[in-house]
């Protein structure tokens, strides 16, 4: 499937809307996104905006200016409560660039294994979303993420 029937299929997506919803909710965050990453692309599949961010379903943003894109690369989560009290990334460019202080990413890895995007929500204020319980909860939304993707989307 191409990006575009992937991220038109995913953005009426109620249960990606539902869980973004929930994200925010447990994070205390204004901004949620479901991303198609890839080495040469982001591109928002599903957004839930209240912090007028400014992405829509099908904007993109330059991967490399993405932490997105260090997630592809390291298959690891990244939470981030304060960025101006983290010294690994106070000074890195894409907060500084976006003008978050809160993050949290989890990649979407496909029932195949194959890496699809992440599951991330952003913040200008500061939240504390680097718990057990919030990593609990952030976790069961990307299974849930993943089982709308395997249905929506298909086999990788």
């Amino acid at each position: 499937m191409d990006f575009e029937r992937e991220v038109s299929t995913l953005s009426a997506s109620g249960v990606l809307g539902e869980v973004l919803r929930e994200l925010c909710d447990v994070t205390d965050m204004g901004f949620a996104a479901v991303a198609r990453v890839t080495e040469h692309r982001w591109i928002a599949c599903q957004v839930l905006d209240k912090i007028e961010f400014g992405l829509e379903p099908g904007g993109e943003l330059k991967v490399s200016t993405t932490i997105c894109n260090e997630i592809r690369d390291s298959g690891e989560a990244v939470y981030i409560d304060c960025v101006g009290d983290a010294p690994m990334w106070r000074t890195h460019p894409t907060p500084i660039l976006y003008g978050f202080q809160s993050y949290v990413s989890v990649p979407l890895n496909r029932a195949d294994g194959s890496f699809f995007g992440t599951l991330c929500a952003i913040d200008p204020v500061p939240h504390v979303v680097d718990t057990p319980e919030i990593r609990s909860a952030i976790d069961d939304l990307s299974r849930r993420v993943v089982a709308c993707l395997d249905r929506k989307v298909g086999a990788a």
